[in-house]
């Protein structure tokens, strides 16, 4: 028997690290079975973690979730003894499984399967075999690009631009006397919603390492570094020791594997800043200065880090050569469509019953993703839109749901594929209001550096903070069309091109909200504090007083039996009472 815990930052958020503990305390006091324990990252089920796997003598999988610190001894003797009955309770649902079994999963192959801690696991798993074919069977750059060509890879960062294109220009470059060129991994993951990158650092760094080696090789690099946000502490301790156990082994450093080829890796830690996801201004942090965008051209490919030729992926990107290489690119090139091929990951999040990764080919519909694969929406309320592409991205809406997750295709709807957060709203989402959410995050983190974009985002923002605080007025939809448009022409990088995004599809596709919060003073979908007011229905309330005592303003008065009353004047809107009420008496209007 062999029980494993996921042990990403969701399974210990969740307290898998309490599980472990007390499974290790029991198998200490007696394991005559020789019951293995060991970790893993995160499988992408976030929604059931903490997750344990038990794999019995078999090899048959048995998992077990939402396992609490108390549940470990009936694990425990399941696995001493056998009796797996005892651990019925604690098992997935078939449903829940679905969550997987519907998937195809290249980037996230490992995650979930191998520990993260063990490059014995890696190699057992197929590990480090690509770039032992590239080394061993003399495979030119060309021929490496090539594969990556064929299987049309593009870039999982979000701009979708095609990798081998990449590789090719940074190979081509003239290097100075040096000859020296450098390979980077945009590991910068700044997307309200999005993990992905996280998984894969956590859950299978080798992959990554290995991705990059392949990378190196391709455009004659013998120099990479991860930029990988500091927020993301457990992602760099595991990479880190990945790294040492990889240049232990023969893997890293000098001739690679017996051969000429040289490569080393080494992490910097980035500040946060979400500018930082842009390639210029990404190589600006790493040579110590501000994040700022630099112009283009020249691009990195000719003058990058050091002004030296580099190539720039992100994480996911990396994720997917290892398995092109060894099955072959048109393998890849035999998912997805036309214009996108392979597959991609998305960070499902917001109002959705299952929530996690999920790795699907290019071709499936948002239907498919947000419905079959995460179970549609959570609580049984109505699906209102979805956000693609983090805030660069838009809001996509209930009639779309059958668009195809496609670079050109989601393009059309006026949202992004962008690296991959999907944030799903409710009917008691308030469009308005999320949308001056994805602006207030994009206009403090605009770098300043042009006026389209520091000065811009702050005009919108303040235009849609008088909308949803009731003081809208006649022209501001106008207002707001004009300082979008001049911003996606004016701004100098991604983030300011596209940060008016969401501001765009909500205007297209939520006009009438945004009019009524204008017109009427109304919010529609009952969020803005400033426009809504709390009432009881006196036919609904029974009299309980649980809204009275979870009131902090004494604004609810009546007798316990009795229907209660809510003081506008006095009420602060906060809500509580309407959480509190197990009746459905609190309304909102």
């Amino acid at each position: 028997m062999r029980l494993v815990v996921g042990e990403g930052s969701c399974g210990l958020a969740a307290g898998a690290g309490a599980v472990y503990q007390q499974l290790e305390e029991l198998l200490a006091q007696g394991n005559e079975a020789g019951v293995e324990l060991g970790i893993t990252g995160c499988n992408g089920m976030c929604f059931l973690e903490p997750i344990v796997d038990l794999y019995d003598d078999e090899g048959a999988l048995h998992r077990l979730v939402k396992v609490q610190a108390k549940d470990a001894k009936a694990i425990y003797e399941a696995a001493t003894t056998g009796n797996l009955s005892l651990v019925d309770k604690l098992r997935i649902s078939a449903s829940d499984a679905e969550f997987l079994d519907r998937q195809t999963r290249i980037a996230l192959r490992d995650c979930g399967v191998i520990d993260p801690e063990s490059l014995d696991d890696y190699l057992a798993h197929g590990g480090y075999q690509a770039i032992g074919k590239i080394l061993s069977q003399g495979m030119s750059q060309e021929d490496v690009i090539h594969e990556i060509d064929v299987a049309g890879l593009r870039g999982r960062g979000g701009a979708g631009f095609p990798t081998a294109f990449k590789w090719r220009a940074a190979r081509d470059a003239k290097a100075d006397e040096t000859g020296q060129k450098y390979l980077i991994c945009n590991a910068d993951e700044g997307d309200p919603g999005a993990f992905m990158d996280r998984a894969v650092i956590e859950g299978d760094p080798h992959s990554l390492i290995e991705g990059m080696l392949v990378g190196g090789y391709a455009i004659g690099a013998t120099e990479g570094i991860v930029y990988v946000r500091a927020e993301y502490p457990l992602a760099i301790v595991r990479l880190r020791k990945a790294i040492a156990d990889a240049t232990e082994r023969g893997y890293l450093g000098q001739n690679i594997l017996g051969s000429d080829f040289s490569f080393t890796l080494r992490i910097k830690a980035g500040a946060g800043a979400f500018v930082c996801g842009e390639e210029t201004a990404l190589i600006e942090s790493l040579e110590g200065k501000r994040g700022m965008p630099r112009l283009k051209p020249p691009f990195p490919a000719q003058a990058g880090y050091w002004l030296k030729p580099s190539n720039i992926n992100n994480v996911e990107t990396y994720a997917n050569v290892a398995w092109i290489i060894n099955n072959g690119g048109a393998a890849y090139a035999a998912m997805g469509t036309e214009g996108s091929k392979g597959t991609k990951v998305f960070a499902l999040s917001g109002k959705i019953a299952r929530g996690g990764l999920v790795e699907i080919p290019m071709g499936t519909t948002l239907r498919e993703v947000i419905f079959d694969i995460g179970g549609g929406i959570r609580g049984g309320k109505q699906f209102k839109a979805v956000q693609l592409g983090g805030p660069s991205g838009g809001c996509v809406p209930a009639e779309k749901l059958d668009t195809v997750i496609d670079y050109n295709e989601l393009a059309a709807t006026g949202a992004i594929m962008g690296s991959g957060g999907m944030v799903v709203m409710d009917e008691d989402t308030c469009m308005v209001g999320m949308a001056r959410f994805f602006l207030d995050f994009t206009a403090k983190e605009s770098c300043g550096k042009c006026v389209h974009c520091r000065l811009g985002t702050k005009r919108m923002l303040e235009i849609l903070d008088r909308i949803v605080n009731g003081q809208g007025e006649e022209g501001d939809i106008e207002k707001l069309e004009e300082l979008c448009y001049a911003i996606k022409d004016g701004a100098l990088c991604g983030l300011g091109q596209t940060a008016p995004n969401p501001v765009l599809t909500t205007i297209r596709y939520f006009r009438d909200e945004l009019e009524a919060h204008i017109n009427e003073h109304r919010c529609p979908a009952g969020e803005c504090r400033e426009l809504i007011t709390y009432f009881i229905d006196k036919d609904a309330c029974v009299g309980c007083t649980s809204c009275a005592r979870q009131c902090p303003a004494g604004a609810i008065t009546g007798e316990r039996k009795s229907p209660h009353e809510i003081d506008p004047a006095l009420c602060i809107k906060c809500g509580n009472c309407k959480t509190a009420c197990r009746f459905g008496a609190v309304r909102v209007r």
